[in-house]
């Protein structure tokens, strides 16, 4: 009797769907906006009711022109108490950050993360030609990590 001996066999590897790793796959879409004449009274009130910590500022055909913090408001607040002249109502425009880094939508995720590191912010606005598709916090992005499979990476 002859027996036959092929060996170890490895089995194939099982087709995994794989998982997105892109910013806008993970992005938040439904943004809290403000206006470039909006007040920080009323920024202040939005910030604190939505539990978020800023947001797009956004020009009247809907462009992204600047973002606004609870940071931005605290230096208003604090300029006004140490040279007693505090400027509210004072409107967005006069306090948010003009010069807003953005991210892609096709950005993969670590891509995002080293910009997170790089920039030390907290949110970035994720823009496609010229329009706010979304935005990415560093909140959506940890949330991101642990739903993501080990061989996908």
């Amino acid at each position: 009797m002859v027996k036959s001996f092929q060996g170890v066999r490895m089995a194939p590897p099982k087709k995994t769907t794989a998982q997105p790793l892109l910013v806008k796959d993970h992005m938040t879409t439904k943004l809290t906006t403000f206006k470039p004449d909006d007040t920080l009274d009323q920024v202040m009130e939005i910030l604190t009711k939505k539990k978020i910590s800023g947001a797009p500022v956004l020009d009247e055909s809907g462009g992204l022109i600047g973002i606004i913090s609870e940071v931005d408001c605290l230096k208003e607040i604090i300029k006004g108490k140490y040279t007693n002249t505090p400027k509210f109502p004072s409107k967005v425009e006069d306090h948010m950050t003009k010069n807003v880094m953005t991210l892609s939508p096709e950005m993969s995720l670590f891509d995002a993360a080293g910009k997170f590191l790089e920039f030390k912010i907290r949110r970035f606005p994720v823009v496609q030609n010229g329009q706010l598709l979304g935005q990415i916090s560093l909140s959506d992005l940890i949330r991101a990590f642990p739903k993501l499979r080990q061989t996908t990476w």
